[in-house]
């Protein structure tokens, strides 16, 4: 009875949620039910009160400081119009003979240098559209175009990124960003090399076909849109990306490793410096770069107050999603008909820990339509397994860092992903027109990079 409970649970919570109710209302409610379902209507309460919200104030505990600060930083770059500058300033540079590589460049620049998607997906439409139009190249595409700049190898793959779906492995595996960074850059170029012959060879039918940009019903460019912010050039607007990525990179490899951070561990009885210096290296970075364009910036600022307060407001939403969704999957992980799918999934490649984890992490990212959320659930739940796993196997932590990562980030959308839902919204267009080049590219090839990193990590482990 119990693994019917999750399944109805899980079909329901699906459902709902791809027809646009909030996960914060959702996920305790579908928590509920599985618990009713499964005949522990005694426990509902405590479940709710202990073991959901235990999971979910845990989660926002360590990862809060991450989403406030990439949101933060996100909401500077647009403000400050370095997101614009960068984005004109790839567009000069590479015209209009190559939208389609324009718009995933552009994203992936932004996205790479820590700058949330969403915002990406806001500042980037606008000039894609522009650009796609001018060409004469299907507005349909622009979605997939975002989706592989910004959904795909610089979210999961290419060592070093901020995003948050590359942070939340470190303290279950003690690694760091810059886990298994060969593999991470294979993964990264399969994911773009494939994803953007797939997409020109998208446009070159639509041409054949001479199918147009489309009619479309859309407000005009603003005056804004278009004009670069005065005194933003495009090396003034890398240097927090770059910021970002360098300090990242210099606090991970360079100063936390050669500081004695032991009186830490020992005044703090919950702190491991070695499995947590991976996270504290993307906030210095993070609280660098912020404060870099503030100052920078200082004499420029519209309403320095508001951009704050929208870039702190907006970190608020995304968190409680994610943390609502891993408080569900502490809740269907009590249930007895959880440890029956768990050693199902622990066992579908006994030799290959690499295997099982990539299958667990896609499997609950698609049932979230979240990255971060099936992530958090699969780590929460097994994470301590598949350390153990991998240690007995002697397959290293980091390659099972970037194994979790990249299976996260391929059934992450499906058609009930709110990073799908909110895209298609931006771009004004539906899922009958659009999501079968969203799921080639985000689905699919990123399944392909999955399998390649896999294979290679098997034969030659990690690097």
């Amino acid at each position: 009875m119990s693994m019917l409970a999750i399944v109805v649970s899980l079909a329901l919570l699906i459902l709902l949620a791809y027809r646009g109710i909030s996960v914060l209302l959702l996920a305790p409610l579908m928590a509920s039910l599985a618990v009713l379902l499964s005949g522990d209507a005694a426990f509902l309460l405590p479940v709710y009160t202990d073991t959901f919200m235990q999971a979910l104030g845990g989660y926002v505990i360590q990862f809060f400081p991450l989403f406030l600060l990439g949101a933060l930083f996100g909401q500077l770059m647009a403000d400050s119009g370095a997101a614009q500058a960068i984005s004109h300033g790839i567009v000069r540079r590479l015209g209009t003979r190559h939208v389609v590589l324009t718009v995933v460049l552009a994203c992936a620049v932004l996205t790479y240098g820590g700058v949330s998607l969403f915002v990406v997906a806001f500042a980037i439409y606008p000039i894609g559209r522009e650009l796609f139009r001018e060409a004469n190249v299907p507005k349909r595409l622009i979605p997939a175009a975002i989706a592989l700049g910004s959904f795909t190898f610089t979210m999961t793959a290419l060592p070093g990124t901020p995003a948050i779906q590359n942070a939340i492995p470190i303290p279950y595996f003690g690694t760091n960003s810059f886990a298994a960074p060969g593999l991470g850059v294979i993964a990264g170029m399969i994911m773009l090399g494939l994803g953007m012959v797939y997409l020109q060879s998208r446009v070159r039918k639509a041409r054949a076909a001479d199918e147009g940009y489309g009619v479309h019903t859309e407000k005009e460019t603003d005056a804004a849109e278009q004009d670069e912010p005065r005194g933003m050039t495009l090396p003034l607007a890398l240097i927090p990306l770059v910021m970002v990525i360098g300090l990242n990179a210099l606090f991970t490899y360079g100063v936390f490793p050669a500081l004695d951070m032991s009186a830490i561990d020992d005044a703090f009885e919950n702190v491991s410096s070695q499995s947590q210096a991976g996270l504290w290296a993307i906030l210095v970075a993070l609280s660098s770069a912020s404060t870099w364009l503030i100052v920078i910036r200082w004499r420029h600022w519209a309403d320095l107050k508001a951009t704050v307060n929208k870039g702190v407001f907006g970190s608020l939403l995304p968190i409680f999603n994610t943390a609502s969704e891993v408080g569900y999957g502490a809740v269907i992980a009590s249930l007895a008909g959880f440890a029956i799918i768990r050693d199902a999934v622990l066992n579908v490649s006994p030799d290959n820990p690499l295997i099982s984890e990539a299958l667990a992490m896609s499997v609950l990212a698609g049932i979230t339509g979240s990255s971060s959320g099936g992530l958090s659930i699969a780590l929460e739940t097994l994470g301590e397994e598949y350390l153990a796993l991998a240690q007995q196997a002697g397959i290293d932590p980091e390659l099972m860092h970037r194994v979790a990562t990249l299976a996260a980030g391929g059934m992450d959308t499906l058609p009930h992903s709110g990073a799908v839902i909110t895209l298609l919204a931006i771009c004004g267009l539906t899922h009958r027109q659009s999501y079968a080049n969203i799921a080639m590219v985000t689905i699919l090839l990123p399944v392909a990079a999955l399998v390649s990193v896999i294979t290679l990590g098997t034969l030659f482990g990690s690097f």
